[in-house]
């Protein structure tokens, strides 16, 4: 289905394209943080958790998070397979999608954990970016970034809050975090929030422990980071993952020795990898169309991939977006021969139907697959787009609330509910969705004038009204809370 990214520019003026929300059942559990009680001086996990939930609300709102279901659900499956293996895990991980090609990933309070879609134009295989994310769940499993903010001086109250400030764009955004630092009293310089060298050291040997523990090819982070500091080694400006995670030539050899002393054994690459790469390069990345196509259809022709399934898919989305609907649909026909329940097929399969209107086809294939996989969200959210499209409202409606119920931070299940009830005319719950999605986004004040709104236009539901009235004062306060972080 078609793929939506969030920008501040986006969210700042088209706020109808960002949208999150619970149902009116569902809605008064959507719980908001409370900023202001943990105490200071002490950094616990459940300060960790608040402070995580108030960045992931800013990165919604300043970054291009990448809403697509496929790509979604491939990290954080590959992410929850790491964590399986990791020890220390105290809080819920989060994986989520930036779109940019810079390379680079970064871990902050409570298990999120931030990837860049350049890692994934960057890397060869699938172990060598489960290698990244590897050392990033241990900087939170180790709690660094807590330790590194425990060792500073915290005097204040008002230190603390710029400290943190920076920490998260200096994690996101290096160069805008230096800026941020320069105003920061508490710190001089950026090497005094960066992770420490210690740090740096442990997550590489705990991340590689986990790699392999995972099933992983425990040379897949010697040969990504060799491979970047071989490349940017002789350029004046490095990707933004250097500059948060040096790589000295000791660090470098020590990984390869520590991998040598794991056994030999052959680690074969992932098929959905090379998928969700193919999708990133064609369809989130720089790359012209010219250039895409040009690309699998060289490794086509010259027998240069991994996965020939990969090349093919590849060069089938590139025909998608030239919009050679009849040679994509024909390349991804017969790829449904071989693998007819891979996601990655299906979900283009129902775009190409949905593109031409048959919206019966597609809503067959996907109540298909339905069968086997009812939980899935690629398959329940396609299916709601395409109900949507069909003006079946009453039907994506109750998908997009379970969607919702069991991830409250799916934004393009968010988007889809908006859309759904702008459809059918439900003024009441637009104007209430819309006010959920903004507050995601950290935008209570806007959220609140949504929810007047939404109380204007439910003057016969006492019960709609009550809970109303209950999130604007819920609004309100974490208003108040967002203020005392800036």
């Amino acid at each position: 289905m078609s793929k939506l990214t969030f920008s501040k520019s986006v969210i700042a003026g088209t706020l109808a394209f960002i949208l999150s929300t619970t149902t009116a059942v569902t809605y008064a559990n959507n719980d908001l943080p409370d900023l202001g009680t943990a105490a200071v001086n002490t950094f616990s996990l459940e300060k960790e958790t608040v402070y995580g939930d108030a960045y992931m609300r800013v990165i919604r709102a300043s970054a291009p998070m990448l809403n697509d279901p496929v790509l979604n659900q491939y990290l954080t499956e590959l992410g929850n397979k790491l964590v399986a293996h990791a020890s220390g895990v105290k809080t819920p991980f989060y994986f989520f999608l930036l779109r940019n090609d810079e390379i680079n990933a970064f871990a902050f309070f409570g298990g999120h954990v931030g990837v860049h879609t350049g890692l994934f134009l960057n890397a060869d295989t699938e172990s060598e970016l489960a290698s990244v994310l590897g050392h990033e769940i241990t900087h939170v499993t180790q709690r660094h970034l807590a330790r590194s903010l425990e060792a500073q001086d915290k005097s204040s109250t008002a230190t603390i809050v710029g400290m943190l400030g920076a920490i998260l764009l200096t994690i996101a955004s290096p160069q805008a975090g230096m800026a941020a630092l320069a105003t920061t009293q508490a710190l001089a310089t950026q090497a005094k929030i960066n992770f420490t060298r210690l740090h740096e050291k442990e997550a590489d040997r705990i991340g590689m422990q986990i790699l392999v523990d995972a099933g992983f090819d425990p040379n897949g982070a010697a040969n990504f980071f060799g491979k970047l500091a071989t490349r940017y080694r002789f350029t004046t400006k490095p990707p933004q993952m250097l500059l948060t995670h040096p790589l000295p030539e000791s660090r470098i050899s020590e990984a390869r020795i520590r991998a040598q002393q794991y056994p030999l054994r052959h680690i074969p690459d992932n098929l959905n990898f090379q998928l969700a790469k193919a999708r990133i390069q064609v369809r989130f990345s720089g790359y012209s169309e010219a250039a895409v196509l040009s690309i699998f259809e060289k490794q086509l022709k010259h027998n240069r991939y991994s996965f020939k399934s990969a090349a093919e898919y590849g060069k089938a989305l590139a025909l998608f977006r030239m919009d050679k609907f009849d040679e994509s649909e024909e390349m991804i026909d017969e790829l449904l021969k071989s693998a007819p329940n891979n996601l990655f097929f299906i979900d283009t399969k129902t775009d190409l139907l949905t593109q031409k209107g048959d919206f019966k086809g597609a809503i067959a294939l996907l109540l298909k697959e339905q069968q086997i996989k009812p939980t899935s969200n690629v398959v329940n959210t396609n299916l709601a787009n395409v109900y949507i499209e069909d003006d079946q409202t009453e039907k994506a409606i109750p998908l997009l609330e379970d969607l919702i119920f069991l991830d409250k931070q799916d934004q393009l299940a968010y988007l889809l509910l908006y859309q759904a009830y702008r459809k059918n005319g439900n003024k009441a719950m637009e104007y209430y969705v819309k006010a959920e999605s903004l507050a995601l986004a950290a935008d209570y004040k806007t959220a609140i004038d949504q929810l007047n709104f939404a109380y204007k236009q439910s003057k016969d539901n006492p019960l709609q009204l009550a809970r109303i009235e209950a999130r604007i004062r819920q609004f309100r306060q974490a208003d108040r809370a967002m203020e005392a972080l800036q």
